[in-house]
């Protein structure tokens, strides 16, 4: 197992939140409660790390892209270090209403981000005055922040990884709608029901967040390893394919020089048989 009970432990991944912050549909995840405050059982959380990273492992793979999510200040700054580890898109800033569903609209912002960078190295920057390049600048820093981690998400994810749901439930609304797996950090007051893959933690601590990101982002780093190999297997079956059509040719070439020099022979002998024949109809005669 990549992750075990006592670094999830360590971790303070068990501390749910107040009893009164409860939400009934995480019952199955609770283990007891202790001064009011809901603990989670890290048996079943270790189970759910596991699935979770076996799935986003296939994703990987398959050569698809996983969405990180995680605009809270405990989750801004792990969640960007581990997707740019496995070069995966993450969101860290404020989520945009309609990113996954208007997606079209996105890719046009980030095309005019592009667009600016090609303007500044053209030349064209150089030649409008100074206040439209201030206008352009700031225009381009804030598409930066908001959506330089995703610059390179030309088509919806596969799948998207969220820290805290209760607080992304915008994200998760809209990938539940286009039908986009989610995977997701559950804590206590959270409701599980719109995650495919739960994660029962506490969303709320660095560590806690830390750990399960390091489980995860080292199950796609396995996937994206096997595909490499996969990849390089077929590349060398191909070449030595080609390579056995490369020694068939000679032979096959021989084949047929073979059928060419032996064709006027065959012609020869049948004219041969045919003159030998005539005589003796004319004798019948």
């Amino acid at each position: 197992m990549r992750t075990n009970f006592d670094q999830l432990l360590e971790a303070g991944c068990h501390f749910g939140h107040l009893k009164r912050k409860w939400n009934p549909a995480m019952a199955p995840y609770i283990f007891m409660e202790r001064n009011g405050i809901h603990i989670i059982d890290l048996n079943k959380t270790a189970i759910k790390i596991e699935e979770a990273a076996e799935a986003l492992k296939n994703i990987a793979k398959s050569g698809r892209k996983i969405l990180f999510v995680g605009t809270k200040k405990q989750a801004q700054e792990v969640l960007a270090a581990k997707a740019q580890e496995v070069a995966m898109p993450y969101i860290t800033e404020r989520w945009a209403g309609g990113m996954l569903t208007n997606f079209p609209t996105i890719r046009k912002a980030v095309k005019k981000m592009s667009n600016i960078d090609k303007m500044m190295t053209d030349g064209t920057f150089d030649n409008i005055s100074k206040r439209e390049k201030l206008q352009i600048t700031r225009q381009r820093e804030k598409l930066e922040k908001n959506l330089g981690s995703i610059a390179d998400l030309t088509r919806l994810p596969s799948a998207i990884f969220v820290v805290d749901v209760m607080k992304e439930h915008i994200a998760v609304a809209e990938a539940n709608r286009l039908g986009i797996p989610v995977f997701g950090i559950v804590d206590t007051n959270s409701d599980p029901n719109n995650v495919d893959f739960v994660i029962p933690a506490n969303d709320d601590a660095t560590k806690s967040i830390e750990v399960i990101l390091s489980a995860v982002c080292e199950a796609i780093k396995e996937g994206l390893e096997e595909r490499k190999v996969e990849k390089a297997d077929e590349e060398a079956a191909q070449q030595q394919a080609e390579g056995k059509e490369g020694e068939a040719a000679p032979a096959a070439k021989e084949r047929r020089t073979r059928v060419r020099k032996a064709a006027p022979k065959a012609e020869v002998e049948k004219v041969a048989e045919v003159k030998a024949e005539e005589p003796k109809e004319e004798a019948a005669e």
